[in-house]
């Protein structure tokens, strides 16, 4: 073979082979190469076959499309026995749909051929686009918050109902379930829905919404913790008045975890256009009328159940004189800008006061927080011994304070009974499966004894004045005591009686 027909050969070879290779680039690229600036052969979005429209036609087709196709859109909703039925004239058709045309046709026209080739084999062949109708109907997600609005309730929590006219003051109300809308998933559900029909029928999503407080939990979480009552049966009338005025206003009380509660801001003052009477008081050691007399029994009642119930105890004082309705070192003694009973919640938990009478007794039952299983806290008084008094002081009536009763000197009037002191200290013991674990002082008192005060005359004695016979005994110093720890409460009792103690 010569050399030209040689090169003829060749050439027309090359040509075949390059006739071939372009025949399969182009039918390898064929939906490629007429993508630029167009929508691909075959592309539809929403049913609307966009082939060969640029970007612009094809989100004017579709916009039409469906905005045409508004009137036939229905979304029926149920939930329980209630229904909702919207329609698509309900709603506007905004352009939500151009940012998606655009993000289809920004999909096959960028990258390079192979790149584009690529994705479009990722499609095998599918290349229908849809979008659902709910994302350009305006307002859809508005329209579904109102309806939540309509359906969701909210769960309720168990409750403490705290009636101090009942014996058994708690009751106890149950808890309920709530259920609001689950309003994304109701949006994914009309949006699915959408996609294969206008008029879609869907069960409206709710979550089931568990209450944080149980009635079962409550019921556990309250106990009595502390109580304590005090006797009032020899008192007069307007003395226990007073005692129980003054608790009245504890009677029903609800105290917030780390709450610190003042007696005298509760109960007011102590007078009579607050509702309080006239009663014994003590002024300088001395038992005399005053209005709101009887209050301090209120007080030191309200005093041992808080101790009883191991709460925070702030600020708390003693008589001058001792009490007869209690132990030594376990009397709370209150004046108004004085002296004051002041405590403090310290359980974490609310506490609930309960304060309630009878002709004899007044009683305050506390409530809160339970103490853990096998714990009991006791009062205890440790009684230190007696302080002798210093016998009687004679005090010449020079102000003639007392010149009905007394005139001359030899006339003598007994104001005041020499006592003797006391000394005792107050403790908190802890016991857990009945072991002493802790035992806390909590008050040293001393009482410090007082003398006998005797009032004379100051006039001198004149010819042909005769004088009554003196019946005041003085009393010198004493110099022991016959009081001991078994004895001490009936000594108080006797001196200082009841119906006298403030």
């Amino acid at each position: 073979m010569n050399k030209r027909k040689k090169i003829f050969l060749i050439v027309s070879l090359v040509f075949v082979v390059a006739i071939g290779v372009i025949g399969y680039g182009y039918y390898v690229f064929k939906d490629v190469l007429f993508v630029n600036n167009k929508f691909t052969n075959g592309t539809q979005i929403n049913g609307i076959d966009v082939s060969g429209l640029s970007k612009q036609q094809a989100q004017n087709v579709v916009a039409t499309k469906l905005t045409d196709s508004r009137k036939d859109i229905e979304i029926t909703l149920h939930h329980n026995e209630q229904v909702w039925v919207w329609k698509g004239e309900d709603f506007e058709i905004d352009n939500s749909i151009m940012p998606y045309v655009e993000n289809v046709y920004n999909y096959f026209n960028s990258g390079n051929l192979i790149e584009k080739k690529i994705k479009l084999d990722k499609l095998n062949g599918e290349k229908t686009f849809n979008v659902s109708y709910s994302s350009v109907l305006t307002g859809l997600p508005e329209k579904i918050s109102n309806l939540a609005k309509e359906i969701d309730k909210p769960f309720v929590n168990a409750e403490v109902v705290f009636d101090v006219s009942k014996d058994e003051p708690f009751s106890f109300t149950q808890e309920q379930s709530g259920e609001i809308v689950n309003q994304e998933k109701l949006k994914n559900d009309i949006d699915n829905a959408l996609m294969t029909s206008l008029k879609v029928d869907i069960n409206i999503p709710t979550i089931i919404t568990e209450p944080e407080v149980k009635r079962e939990n409550l019921v556990n979480s309250i106990a009595k913790r502390g109580s304590f009552s005090t006797s009032y049966s020899t008192s007069s009338d307007d003395r226990k008045h007073n005692v129980r005025h003054a608790l009245e206003a504890f009677n029903g009380m609800i105290v917030e975890p780390d709450q610190e509660v003042s007696f005298n801001q509760t109960t007011g003052s102590r007078t009579a256009e607050n509702g309080y009477k006239k009663a014994n008081i003590i002024l300088n050691g001395v038992y005399v009328e005053g209005t709101g007399g009887g209050v301090c029994q209120s007080s030191t009642t309200l005093y041992n159940a808080l101790l009883n119930a191991d709460l925070e105890i702030l600020e708390v004082n003693k008589h001058t004189l001792p009490s007869s309705y209690v132990w030594l070192a376990f009397d709370a003694m209150v004046s108004e800008g004085y002296s004051d009973l002041r405590f403090k919640n310290n359980t974490g938990e609310k506490i609930y006061i309960k304060t309630y009478s009878d002709n004899d007794n007044v009683y305050v039952d506390v409530y809160g927080k339970p103490f853990n299983e096998n714990e009991k806290v006791v009062r205890r008084v440790e009684f230190l011994g007696a302080i002798p008094h210093p016998g009687d002081r004679i005090v010449p009536d020079t102000t003639g304070q007392y010149s009905n009763k007394v005139t001359y000197k030899g006339e003598y009037l007994r104001l005041k009974y020499p006592r003797e002191g006391y000394r005792a200290k107050g403790y908190i013991d802890r016991y857990i499966d009945g072991v002493l674990v802790e035992s806390k002082l909590i008050r040293d008192e001393t009482y410090e004894p007082q003398e006998g005060i005797i009032i004379e005359g100051v006039e001198e004695v004149t010819e042909g004045i005769t004088l009554p016979p003196n019946t005041v005994q003085f009393i010198p110093p004493q110099e022991t005591s016959n009081v001991n720890e078994s004895n001490v409460a009936k000594k108080i009792s006797k001196q200082n009686p009841s119906n006298y103690n403030p």
